[in-house]
Formats: structure tokens, sequence, C-alpha cells
């Protein structure tokens, strides 16, 4: 018979179980784990079998995400059931490789209509254009708007949106493949534009009557604004130079001109004569940067005042750490590279979670993927729990490729892919190509030169090749020795005096 100590020491026992069962997260059994230096990650899929989500977007009134897929739909996942709900699909939407329903924002004040902006690419006629559409937003997407539309491309149509703190709208436009938007600032391509709510130009933008707020871009892939007010986007360079930049008015970022850093005698000689803006960070070998996210929160301490920027070539996460007046990256951390397939796009939510999605099924797949379940969205949120080995951070290499192959892999692989066979109908295969096993001087100047729309027995190639020419010649020479005495090709070594004589 239990005493009344015993039954007051029992019930204390099994309220403290009770609560602590109650308290025990769930997770997943094919959750993975991210160890930290004092936090530890839970990494769960929250939605899979996806057709490329571009863009996520938080709904603070329904706890969800909304998201777009390239091909046209905007769906909505809710964050407690896991279900998907398809809100709209936009029916002129043209999607082709990289073309398609693209970056959006939820715009949801205190006061007021709450609004969704979406930026796609249609064809009228034979013409594509890139489209900024508003619409009116209450649980799905209503009534549309058009605020701008503009001239668009196979190629480098941007783009990202997102509503400044101050309530206004940035659109970040691509360049649409052409050689003179990017620094034409009376075109809106190549461009961060800048517009009220209601799609008029604002009466405080830099240059009077127009919506240009800054220029000089080449295809920007990301777009988000700190605590503070400064805004950060991503940006695919050529054949080098990806770029993270620190968005301010009436500068001008270099493109075409200048790639990256001002690091040549060339670039330094304009920036000279015309102001130019360096990035806060670039990357040669490129790492195709893609979405980017503010991380302001201490949810997750080691990452606050960071952004973090999804990549598609890399195939990774990156924590990229901010200086305290947020005008430079002070340090770098990689996740998931080559784990996952290409991220595509980041977001933070309120409580500090952070959700990405993969682009697995878009037009260039690298090897592995598609899995079975892609696209996916993830969830990265603290846990206590590590019941298996936990994925580590890395920082990035500092070594250079040397070897042929390294610098195949590093230059050419995303494009051609490893086993040299491309990819129809953007890249041409090199394996038994005629212009590999033919004359050395025409590939070295192809390298040299770079190449664009070209027909190969009877099928045209819509990819561009850039220049390579700013490699060594050593190195230009590895990689042509490289291509002809692999993928069953049988030609002749190159050697570093000859790329010399054709430059």
């Amino acid at each position: 018979m239990f005493r009344r100590n015993d039954l007051i020491v029992f019930a204390l026992a099994f309220g403290l179980f009770f609560n602590a069962c109650q308290n025990r997260e769930q997770l997943p059994e094919n959750a993975e784990f991210v160890k930290l230096d004092k936090t530890s990650l839970a990494l769960t899929i929250e939605a899979d079998s996806l057709d490329v989500p571009w863009d996520l977007q938080y709904d603070k009134k329904s706890r969800s995400i909304v998201f777009s897929e390239i091909a046209g739909k905007i769906k909505r996942l809710d964050l407690e059931t896991r279900q998907i709900e398809t809100l709209l699909q936009i029916p002129d939407v043209y999607h082709k490789r990289t073309l398609g329903l693209l970056g959006m924002a939820l715009y949801q004040p205190k006061n007021g209509p709450a609004y969704l902006f979406v930026s796609y690419t249609s064809m009228l006629g034979d013409s594509i254009y890139s489209n900024l559409v508003r619409y009116e937003y209450n649980n799905k997407p209503i009534n549309p708007k058009t605020l701008l539309r503009i001239p668009g491309s196979t190629g480098h149509n941007g783009s990202r949106i997102i509503i400044s703190n101050d309530q206004k709208v940035l659109w970040a436009t691509g360049d649409a493949a052409s050689d003179t938007f990017a620094q034409d600032s009376t075109a809106m391509n190549g461009k961060i534009l800048r517009l009220n709510i209601d799609g008029s130009i604002p009466t405080n933008n830099p240059i009077p009557h127009s919506y240009v707020y800054a220029w000089g871009f080449r295809n920007m892939q990301g777009l988000t604004q700190s605590s503070s007010g400064k805004v950060y986007t991503s940006e695919h360079g050529d054949a080098i130079e990806d770029e993270i930049n620190w968005i301010q008015p009436m500068h001008n970022y270099g493109w075409p001109q200048i790639e990256g850093m001002h690091d040549t005698d060339a670039e330094i000689k304009i920036a000279s004569h015309s102001s130019r803006t360096e990035p806060i960070r670039s990357w040669t070998p490129v790492i195709a940067p893609a979405g980017l996210a503010y991380y302001g929160s201490n949810t997750i301490p080691e990452w606050t005042n960071t952004l973090l920027l999804t990549t598609l070539k890399d195939q990774s996460l990156r924590i990229l750490k901010l200086s305290e007046d947020g005008t430079q990256i002070t340090d770098e951390h990689i996740l998931f590279s080559k784990y996952l397939g290409r991220l595509r796009s980041v977001l933070v939510v309120p409580n500090g979670d952070v959700y990405f999605s993969t682009s697995n099924r878009d037009w260039n797949p690298q090897p592995g993927f598609p899995r079975l379940k892609d696209d996916i969205i993830y969830r990265l949120h603290p846990t206590n729990i590590l019941s298996k080995a936990p994925i580590l951070p890395t920082k990035p290499e500092a070594k250079i490729a040397k070897s042929g192959k390294e610098l195949y892999k590093a230059y050419c692989g995303s494009c051609h892919k490893e086993n040299g066979e491309g990819l129809a109908p953007s890249f041409p295969p090199l394996s038994r190509s005629a212009m590999v096993n033919g004359s050395e001087q025409i590939l070295i100047k192809t390298i040299l030169n770079g190449l664009s729309k070209k027909e190969i027995n009877g099928t045209k190639y819509e990819g561009a090749m850039p220049s390579f020419s700013f490699l060594k010649n050593e190195e230009i020479a590895s990689i042509a020795t490289y291509i002809r005495t692999h993928f069953s090709n049988q030609a002749a070594s190159v050697n570093a005096n000859s790329v010399q004589s054709n430059r």
C-alpha cells in the first residue's frame, strides 16, 4: 500500500515522463541531420514529386508556403498537414528550358489589400516577353493586372521579385541575352526596377520618370533584403565571376564590360573613367548561384546575419556571413554539395526555420538526378535529436584545378556533361565530334572566342558557349588535350605554344 509521500513522488515522476513524451520531437525515419558549432538541425522532406518549384513565399495568414512551378502553376503547401493545393494555372506562361513561371513576391500588409506579384515569360507572335503581373490575393490569386512587359529571350530572363522594407516592388530582370541592354539606362533589361505597389514609378527613384534603380546585370537569380534594408542579389556570370552584389541606387554593376572584380587592365581602365561597383563576393569557377535569402533570426545562432544561397551547378546551400554593417561577406560555409542535386529557391519563415527546393527536373539535370521523388521542398530546423551521423558544413576549397580532367569538370562539364555527350538541343556532344577530332586550330579558336547557335549533324544547338580566353595557355591546352583523347575521340594532344599562336 502506497504512503502519501510515495504517491506524490510517483505523480511527479509520471508528470515529468508524460511531459517529456509530449515534448519529444517526432521526426520521419528519412530525416537527415546537420551539425553546426552548437546547433543541430533536422533536414526533412515537406513536399515531393513537384515540377521544378522556382520560388517559395510565406503566407503568414494561412501559415503556408505559396510556390511557383516553372510550367505555370501556383500552389500552396500547408505546413501542418503537408497537403498541397493548386491555386492557379496561368494560361499564357511560355515554358521552354529556363523560361516559364519564375519569381514571386507575396505582399500582406497589416492594413489594406494583399497582392501576389509574379514574373513569367510569354510568347506573343514570334516574340518572347517577360511579364510582371499583380494578382489580388485573398486566399487565392485573382484579377491579374500586368504592370510591366519587357523584351524576353530564350535565356537570361532573370528574375526575382521582393517587396522592400519601404513597400516598393523590386524586380530583378535579365539582359535577355543582349549585348547592349544592361548598359542602356533607358532599357529595362539587366536592371533592378523599382515600382510602387500599384505599378507606378516612385517619385524618389534615382532617375526621374524611370523604373530603373540600378543597372549593369547579366542574369540575376536571387534577390533579398536584410532587416536593415540592404538589398542583395545573386547573379550568373558567363564563364567566370558569378556574383553577390549589394544593390545601391544609381549604381552600375559593370556587365558586360566588366565581369566580377575589377582585376584586369581593361576593367580597371573602364572603372577609372566611369564608376562601376564591384560585387561583395564572386566565384571562378562558377557555381551557378540561384535563390537568396537573408537570415536575421536567432533560431539558428550560427547563421544570424547571413545570406543563404542555393546553387545549381555546385548543387549546394551556401551560408555567407555578412559583416556587421552588411557591406562585406566575411566567411562562407557549404552544405549538401552534390548531395541533394540542383538547389533553386530558399525561404526563411518567421520562426527561423529554413525551406529550400530542388530543381532536378529542370532542363539541365546533373549526374544521378532526378531521383524518384524529385522535385522536393526541404525544411531545416533545430532539433535535439541526432539519430544518425550528421552532415557537416565545409569551407570552400582553395585548390585550383590543374589536370585536364579537373579543368574540364570545372569549366565544361555542367554543359557538355561528364561523359561528353552534351544536352540537346542546348549543348552539342564532344564525343566523336568532327570539330574536336579535326584541326586543333579550329578547336583552340572556339575555346578562346566562344560559339553560339551552332548546327551539328542537322541539330541546331541553342546554348551559347562563352569565351574562355581568360584561362592560361597551359590550361586551355590541358582541356583541349583531354577532350581530344577522351569520349571516344582519338586526336593528337595540344600544347601551350599552339594556344598562344592562336590568341
